[in-house]
């Protein structure tokens, strides 16, 4: 598997956390030096592991804010 350079460009906030200290985290992550995305995933305590996610755009994100409105939660 091909290494994936990433770097967090701004932590948004945390979702969760579970026993074993890993956050699912929404981020603004750049992924292989392109432009930055919003993304929703799992990660270790000092952010060195992670698990599979979503990776978002604005209006994809924009898009998920207005359904979640409409949903009335």
């Amino acid at each position: 598997m091909a290494n994936i350079k990433y770097e967090i460009k701004e932590t948004i906030g945390a979702l969760s956390e579970s026993s074993k200290g890993w956050k699912k985290e929404l981020n603004l992550i750049s992924w292989n030096d392109k432009e930055p995305k919003f993304d929703i995933r799992d990660w270790s305590p000092e952010h060195e592991k992670m698990g599979k996610g979503v990776t978002l755009i604005n209006d994809e994100l924009k898009k998920l804010r207005d359904i979640l409105i409409d949903m009335k939660l």
